[in-house]
């Protein structure tokens, strides 16, 4: 049936159950399955004027843009309870729908080859798309936003259709504004707010991380202790949105969130994580109030590429940026940005991922020993491509272990 690829990532952890155990599990997850596709939010901001249709058979490679949005909505365009934004400290409402997580992430078709994901700053200081001029990427979105609102309100619209249609119209801005940027043609997308974010971990039970050192900051409301740890809720949402105290601002921040979805493919990875039916039930819970992805990326072939991106089978990058305190004149300080170096860094990572492997293959998600965690960051000395650089080669993190981080 439809189904059968969503759950092959079951199926791997009953499979020496009775038969009569294996057909519950089947047929619990093929609920929920069924629960997320009809509730999910789905966005059209890639199909919408556009002529190169993105495609959606399984088996090819494709490209994502995953988007973390500073949002006091769900997805549904309800408001969040005043309570819960107390409670994860991310300040008043300033009217501004910022993306302080932006991640393009490439997956190539044969599936020995390794994906990788590659962080953009969010003071990446570019043009946006549409005429908008040259500012931070993070307010693509939010200026399309703000302006498809001043349209749409002038024609009556209100409530959460306002909202939605606003939304399409950021997400259009951010996505060609990237593809700018980068010279890498988008093909799926997927966005979740901070809120999201922290139902997420609490469903998983908590993520796994590592700092270098002790951590305390009253603007994210972090206060962790040095070593390997497991954060939860508001904590794991501090964790991965301070930036305030760290020697590399930004950059740090995108280290941080590298090393935490390494932390998360561990997590998934866990026994039972993915086999048991509450917290099956609480992930659906949370994809359909807070998740949205573009309408041609089907649930099946989202969680079969998925499981995939485990082990040193998934690896983090950041784009080459040059001084992190360079002076605008309407945005505040900026991390500057040379375009031509970025895209010879992205197609040169999108070209070797897509290259087969000529030595031993890598070893799948299920043969790779997860590293403890500490496990200390890897670097490289060599770029990708020959062009000069603005700054020296970022750090890698790969998925294989919980790396510690600042």
């Amino acid at each position: 049936m439809r189904s059968g690829r969503v759950l092959g990532i079951v199926a791997r952890t009953t499979v020496a159950l009775v038969s009569a155990g294996a057909l519950v599990a089947t047929g619990v997850a093929w609920s929920l399955q069924q629960r997320v596709t009809a509730a999910i939010v789905t966005s059209n901001a890639l199909t919408e004027g556009r002529t190169d249709a993105p495609p959606v058979a399984p088996g090819q490679a494709f490209t994502a843009l995953l988007v973390g949005l500073d949002a006091r909505t769900d997805a549904n365009g309800d408001p969040l309870p005043a309570a819960m934004l107390d409670a994860l400290h991310v300040g008043p409402d300033d009217g501004q729908l910022n993306t302080d997580t932006i991640i393009l992430l490439h997956v190539p078709a044969d599936p020995v080859s390794p994906a990788v994901a590659v962080s953009i700053p969010r003071d990446s200081y570019v043009p946006i798309a549409g005429g908008r001029g040259t500012h931070k990427i993070n307010s693509a979105y939010g200026r399309a936003f703000d302006e498809a609102e001043t349209t749409l309100t002038a024609q009556g619209l209100t409530g959460a259709a306002l909202d939605h249609q606003g939304k399409e119209a950021g997400r259009a801005a951010l996505i060609a504004t990237v593809e700018a940027l980068t010279g890498v043609r988008i093909e799926h997308y997927a966005e979740i707010n901070f809120a999201g974010f922290v139902d997420l971990t609490a469903a998983l039970g908590g993520v796994p991380v590592c700092l270098n050192r002790a951590v305390s900051d009253s603007y994210s409301g972090i206060d962790l202790p040095a070593g390997p740890q497991t954060v939860n809720g508001a904590a794991a949402l501090a964790f991965v949105r301070q930036r305030h105290g760290l020697d590399g601002g930004d950059l740090d921040r995108i280290a941080r969130q590298q090393a935490f979805i390494a932390g998360l493919t561990q997590r998934l990875r866990s026994a039972g994580t993915l086999s048991d039916p509450a917290k099956l039930s609480q992930l659906v819970a949370v994809a359909s109030r807070y998740l949205v992805v573009d309408k041609g990326w089907d649930l099946d072939q989202a969680l079969t590429q998925a499981s995939r991106l485990a082990g040193d089978n998934l690896t983090f990058r950041t784009i080459p940026t040059g001084r992190p305190d360079l002076r605008t004149p309407y945005d505040g300080v900026a991390v500057q940005i040379d375009q031509a170096a970025v895209k010879a860094f992205v197609s040169g990572l999108v070209a070797e991922s897509d290259t087969p492997p000529t030595t031993t293959p890598v070893p799948t998600p299920d043969t790779v020993a997860a590293k403890p965690a500490g496990t200390p960051i890897t670097t490289t000395t060599a770029p990708l491509t020959t062009t000069p650089l603005t700054t020296t080669t970022p750090r890698v993190i790969t998925a294989d272990g919980v790396p510690c981080v600042n």
